[in-house]
């Protein structure tokens, strides 16, 4: 089994329905899920010439898993059932 984090994208204001499927897909999940995560507000992106505000929305990073898969073909179809705002960005996390 390899390791993957899920980074999502997009924020919109929780609804009880959004809650409830962000629980389904958790519980769905299973013994893959190796660190559920923490969802993220407002962040800074620090570059060697400037510090820009990260304000949560549609094309911001909004929280992260950490899972196990087969493949990155398999992370990709667990990450197609996420209900994600707006995407899911997948990266194998590498062994050291």
């Amino acid at each position: 089994m390899n390791t993957y984090m899920f980074l999502y994208k997009g924020y919109v204001t929780p609804t009880p329905e959004i809650g409830k499927a962000w629980m389904d897909w958790f519980a769905s999940v299973g013994d893959r899920m190796v660190d559920s995560g923490k969802p993220m507000s407002r962040g800074a992106e620090v570059s060697r010439d400037d510090v820009s505000a990260i304000e949560p929305g549609l094309e911001s990073f909004t929280g992260y898993s950490i899972l196990t898969a087969d493949s990155m073909d398999d992370a990709i179809e667990l990450a197609e059932t996420n209900p994600m705002i707006t995407s899911v960005v997948v990266y194998e996390l590498s062994r050291m």
